[in-house]
């Protein structure tokens, strides 16, 4: 069932609630039989997941960086095949037991369980649908999916195929279930305590926070991606470049797309000066400190604005990204630990003994 009226997503819940017990005790060679028929329904419904992407994206226009991020071609269903076979290959996490025994001799056992109805917020990008549906149902849970309008029919399509497989090997439909995309609906997601055992926000650090603020039911949380690309003094420029130009550019609107580049004052003119053809044929908004703007503007760079504090620690996820010159290893560090969200951060250095520093720091 895909969710519509408020009260039809109260129903979802419910009925995902009640069939979470069914796939808690299901056999592990049963789940895997599941995981694996997924594969093999997208791959036969690989025509029919295209066209349905194809509605969603028809609604962005061509420069909106999220419709990478939204595309289902034949390429990416057939690595959503691969992890159902992936993932179906996998141990049975609910048979891991950890034990000890006392010195009583009181033997202690820990066993892994299903967590129970796992809900999960995100936003453009479909695939996630799939993730979550091979991720929870091989690990003996439901799962209630909440995505974005941008990935409605995309969504689902693939929701529907997965139920399809659920029903050809006697599970319960519910087990797999989609909202509708009204913001109701993840309102009432997140006030589902007792119905939800744990809500995963995956996205923005906007709809992380929103999640983390509003929610009753507990969060784990997924970290945004601020992602820092530092020029060490040492560095090739040309080759420091090309990384650059290619983690701005090449898909803007992941988790792990550069946001920020941290800049050794000793080489920041001639990197700039090599960078700005490459992000202007992108048309990349640029937000620079006081040294590289000065910079920038001598180069006459035509997306350019001063920046402000909030424009360092922001993830963008867009064409756009935020310049930091400095004077050092130390303080590019010290810049780094400030803004950082522990995603992704990347060294550009010839000197193997900072990057080692970096690696641990």
């Amino acid at each position: 069932m895909i969710a519509q009226g408020l009260d039809e997503a109260k129903l979802i819940v419910d009925q995902c609630f009640k069939s979470a017990l069914a796939i808690n005790i299901l056999s592990d060679e049963k789940r895997k039989q599941i995981v694996e028929a997924i594969g093999e329904s997208l791959l036969a419904n690989k025509q029919k997941i295209v066209e349905a992407n194809e509605k969603d994206l028809a609604l962005l226009p061509d420069t909106d960086p999220k419709k990478d991020r939204l595309l289902l071609n034949e390429k990416r269903i057939e690595d959503m095949a691969k992890s159902a076979r992936e993932i179906a290959a996998m141990d049975d996490p609910s048979q891991k037991v950890l034990e000890r025994t006392l010195e009583n001799g009181l033997k202690l056992e820990k066993h892994m369980v299903p967590i129970g109805v796992v809900g999960v917020i995100y936003e453009s990008r479909p695939n996630v649908t799939v993730d979550i549906a091979l991720l929870t149902l091989r690990s003996g849970n439901a799962a209630v999916l909440k995505g974005g309008k941008e990935a409605w029919e995309s969504n689902r399509c693939l929701v529907g195929l997965i139920k399809k497989v659920l029903k050809d090997h006697q599970v319960d439909e519910a087990t797999v279930s989609l909202l509708g995309i009204d913001r109701s609906h993840t309102q009432y997601l997140l006030s589902a305590r007792g119905l939800v055992d744990v809500i995963i926000p995956r996205g923005s650090d906007e709809l992380i926070q929103y999640v983390r603020e509003n929610s009753s039911v507990p969060v784990i949380e997924t970290g945004a991606g601020v992602c820092h690309t530092y020029v060490e003094a040492s560095a090739d420029v040309a080759m420091a470049s090309k990384l650059i130009i290619n983690a701005k550019t090449q898909r803007p609107a992941v988790c792990n797309a550069m946001d920020t580049m941290i800049l050794d004052a000793k080489i920041a003119e001639g990197l700039l000066s090599q960078v700005a053809d490459g992000l202007k044929a992108y048309d990349v908004q640029i937000f620079a400190d006081d040294r590289s703007y000065d910079i920038l503007s001598s180069l006459k760079y035509p997306f350019l604005d001063r920046a402000q504090e909030s424009d360092f620690g922001k993830e963008f996820l867009s064409f756009a990204c935020s310049v930091k010159v400095i004077d050092g290893f130390e303080e590019a560090l010290e810049h780094i630990r400030k803004y950082s969200s522990k995603h992704s951060e990347t060294i550009v250095t010839e000197n193997s003994e900072l990057a080692e520093i970096f690696l641990r720091k």
